[in-house]
């Protein structure tokens, strides 16, 4: 191959080496007689090396190998879908491989957990990787959810069946256990209040109740423009200058022999040289 094959050759890229290496392997390789067998190497193939070749395997089902954090919430993220591992590895760092049908986790060469592949957003949770607090939450149990919420206010409770009002309501549970963080941050009642000022003005987002207890705003309502009072855009042009005065009459006289230019009912009259010329406006 590399002195009768590849000797001298130049190739453009990889898939005409490619054809070049067949066509040598069939014409040339293959049609001469082999030293040691005395035979054609593809005489014998045909005869006796393909009947005994398996079929062709299926596609290989390449791997995603990644680094993975569990989280406080027992779960961990690959390809934008969660999947649970036992307690004892919350805050660990594993290393995972997810192919088409399952999902690894291994600790330094030991395996941790394995999961079926979900599909991005999806969710794989084994109860027994959780402590009975956590069933409600791995099992999805959302009035559970909604019931822990309305234990620390009113509104606390409404704001989080506002998070949950989704079709897939499993998906946002994590914006309600971020919620509940804030309470154990602030207190149940800055957040209930912030809450409240969020609901009277249909804001549902975690993250808005967030910036309003870290910068104590929670009690104080936005300022909102009274209707029809709106800023003009910046781009906005003076309507005075769309306004049109059919009346006006400007005239306009140029030199001897260079024109007269007069408007005054839309046209313009053009004289030049004694003769003239009548062209309406564009």
């Amino acid at each position: 191959m590399r002195g009768n094959c590849w000797a001298g050759e130049e190739f453009a890229d990889l898939a005409e080496a490619q054809r070049h290496a067949e066509a040598w392997c069939r014409d040339t390789a293959g049609k001469r007689t082999h030293g040691t067998t005395a035979a054609r190497p593809l005489e014998v193939f045909d005869a006796d090396e393909a009947p005994m070749l398996l079929a062709v395997p299926p596609v290989y089902d390449v791997p995603i190998f990644k680094q993975v954090k569990v989280h406080r919430d027992f779960h961990a993220e690959v390809a934008r879908a969660l999947y649970s591992i036992p307690g004892q590895w919350i805050g660990s760092i594993l290393e995972a491989r997810a192919d088409s049908a399952l999902v690894k986790f291994y600790a330094r060469g030991t395996l941790v957990k394995v999961h079926p592949r979900q599909p991005a957003g999806g969710r794989s949770t084994d109860p027994e990787d959780l402590p009975t607090e956590k069933v409600g939450y791995a099992m999805r149990d959302l009035d559970r959810l909604i019931g822990t919420c309305a234990g620390h206010g009113r509104a606390v409770g409404i704001y989080a069946e506002r998070l949950l009002d989704d079709p897939l309501p499993w998906i946002r549970m994590r914006a309600v256990y971020r919620l509940l963080g804030l309470v154990r941050r602030y207190g149940p009642g800055p957040v209930d209040t912030a809450c409240s000022t969020a609901l009277d003005l249909d804001v549902v987002s975690v993250s808005k109740i967030a910036s309003m207890l870290e910068r104590a705003t929670e009690t104080t309502a936005p300022l909102l423009p009274a209707a029809g009072s709106a800023a003009p855009s910046r781009f906005a042009r003076d309507p005075a200058e769309f306004a049109t005065d059919r009346t006006t009459v400007a005239t306009t006289v140029a030199t001897a022999g260079t024109g007269v230019a007069t408007e005054r009912t839309g046209h313009l009259t053009v004289v030049l040289g004694g003769s003239t010329d009548t062209k309406e406006p564009r």
